[in-house]
């Protein structure tokens, strides 16, 4: 006779897993750290966890985060996911760009899936690998080359294309003959320059 053992809560495996994620964490996650959702819903009446959105909760004594409304995002993505675009730029600190949504780029095979996005977020589908992502704290972000790439085919503002691509020039984020197609497409806007 087999029997199904359920893990027992461990408080710590689960603040461990928040504190990487600026105190958030999913139920999933939850689950692994032996919290049952009646158990979850106990400690969110007790006040230690608040519920977020469905299925992402967080730590009510956890301190503030820089970037949560990241966190929550790629949360959702169930952490597939990569901010990319204007996104990226802004975590790179390239040009003067404010974006108005959050862009983050999902795994081609997340296409076939019908997905309730959350209001804010623009959503891009591509294989992103290992070589061409950085991290922005406790969040993945593409790497400024393909930041500047992913900004030139979505054609970002050539003034703030020109401005990012000077700027992760300067930082030594990028080399000269990696900007072929961001020159070109800058050629009929006065170029790269410098």
């Amino acid at each position: 006779m087999t029997s199904t053992r359920v893990a027992e809560p461990a408080w710590q495996a689960l603040y461990d897993t928040a504190a990487s994620q600026e105190g958030f964490f999913t139920t999933r996650q939850a689950a692994a750290a032996g919290y049952s959702a009646p158990l979850l819903a106990h400690h969110q009446k007790a006040g230690r966890l608040a519920r977020v959105r469905r299925g992402i909760y967080r730590l009510t004594h956890f301190p503030p985060g820089e970037h949560e409304e990241l966190v929550t995002a790629w949360l959702w993505a169930d952490a597939a996911a990569v901010f990319s675009h204007q996104t990226a730029l802004s975590l790179h600190a390239l040009s003067d760009v404010l974006p108005a949504q959050i862009h983050l780029t999902l795994p081609t095979s997340w296409q076939a899936r019908r997905l309730r996005v959350p209001k804010g977020l623009s959503l891009h589908f591509a294989d992103v690998p290992a070589r061409q992502r950085a991290w922005a704290g406790a969040v993945p972000i593409t790497a400024a080359l393909r930041t500047l790439n992913d900004c030139t085919e979505a054609g970002i503002a050539p003034d703030l294309l020109r401005q990012a691509a000077r700027q992760a020039l300067t930082r030594g984020l990028v080399a000269k003959s990696d900007l072929k197609d961001i020159e070109k497409t800058l050629k009929l806007h006065g170029g790269i320059g410098r």
